[in-house]
């Protein structure tokens, strides 16, 4: 009986909350934060930038950085990625899955990889810093790299959006980002039992 329950205390897949792998909880709230932010995605779109309608903001990646800070950098990659899979069956399709990973998953990771070391107010405002610098440059390079393949746009014509359009854009995408995910993730934390 001892040996069983050592084994269990040391398996990784376990589903109680006393594995080392993902609980049960870990794995319905990952899931659920998927839906959610899938839901996001699909159905909350709008401009935000008057000057650039055709560039819409969607709130996904605040779901994906509330799961990645509350839960650590595997599960806000899990919910960056599988939230958006399913662009791939919209007008934006496979090229439109891609953007919208790199920009979500660029934010997500150095965030939760800080916050992960320290637990803090301070510690989290740094990543979603961090965050944000670096998803504003995936996205940029994103865009002049993937935007020529869908859009039947030369590279030079990319380039010259960089400044008035895709900079600004993106700024304000990401700063609405980490202000929301700041006031609300206390909240939602507390509400999951976290």
């Amino acid at each position: 009986m001892a040996q069983s329950s050592s084994v269990a205390r040391h398996d990784s897949h376990s589903t109680t909350e006393q594995g080392s792998g993902w609980s049960t909880k870990r794995i319905a709230v990952t899931a659920l934060f998927c839906a959610l932010a899938a839901i996001c995605t699909l159905f909350v779109e709008f401009p935000i930038l008057p000057a650039v309608p055709w560039l819409k903001y969607d709130p996904s990646a605040i779901v994906c950085l509330i799961a990645g800070l509350a839960f650590g950098p595997a599960t806000g990659a899990v919910v960056s990625v599988i939230s958006y899979l399913p662009h791939i069956a919209t007008a934006s399709g496979f090229w439109g899955m891609v953007m919208a990973i790199v920009a979500t998953i660029s934010m997500v990771l150095p965030a939760s990889l800080v916050y992960k070391r320290d637990t803090t107010l301070r510690g989290a405002i740094v990543g979603m810093v961090l965050g944000a610098v670096a998803s504003v440059c995936a996205c940029i390079l994103a865009n002049i790299v993937v935007t020529p393949l869908y859009a039947h746009m030369a590279t030079a014509d990319v380039i010259a959006l960089i400044v008035p359009a895709l900079l600004p854009f993106n700024v304000l995408k990401v700063a609405i980002n980490a202000v929301v995910t700041a006031l609300i993730y206390k909240p939602v934390t507390k509400a999951l039992g976290n």
